[in-house]
């Protein structure tokens, strides 16, 4: 394992995979970050389908115009939904489990990259959340936050260069104007 900031600084959107499949453990131990995520109260209002058939992953990607065409070559994308009935900030709960799942991948040499589906339109501007619902046989009392696809990297990039962090971003103590952090 990696220490934990050179994971988050390597980790990187992957949108182009080669053909190899996961194993059965490296899915596995994916699946467990995702479990291990923490939620709100403990109500862990999440939940995942796990799709690897190449089909289903192909209508997958047409989940919205832009954004979801890589998720057709990936090995295997996860569904994150959550229980709106479950838990009021189950968006914040699902959203950890998915980095936790991108993270776990990372470690494991594996790419990754979001699909947005929540607040989406597929190309024929039906909801993504009723498209994906409607091809996975999701429940009503389920929204779609996103879906995450994985697989070997087809593309290195380099890792995220700490020089254009955005330490404008920072403030201490109050909010202040860039001009005004200057002083600091």
């Amino acid at each position: 394992m990696e220490s934990f900031a050179t994971l988050i600084k390597n980790r990187r959107s992957t949108r182009k995979f080669t053909d190899q499949l996961l194993s059965p453990e490296q899915v596995e131990l994916i699946l467990k970050a995702a479990l291990m995520a923490p939620a709100s109260k403990r109500k862990n209002p999440w939940q995942f389908i796990v799709v690897e058939d190449k089909e289903m992953l192909a209508k997958l990607a047409g989940c919205k115009p832009a954004g979801a065409s890589f998720l057709e070559s990936c090995a295997m994308a996860v569904v994150v939904m959550a229980n709106v009935m479950e838990s009021d900030v189950w968006v914040e709960d699902a959203s950890i489990a998915s980095i936790y799942m991108q993270l776990q991948a990372e470690d494991l040499g594996l790419g990754s990259c979001w699909c947005q589906i929540r607040n989406r339109q597929t190309e024929d501007d039906t909801d993504a959340n009723v498209y994906v619902r409607n091809l996975l046989d999701i429940p009503y009392q389920l929204e779609v936050l996103s879906i995450i696809g994985f697989g070997y990297k087809d593309q290195e990039r380099k890792p995220f260069d700490e020089d254009h962090l955005q330490w404008e971003k920072i403030h201490l103590g109050t909010f202040k104007l860039p001009e005004e952090n200057k002083e600091v």
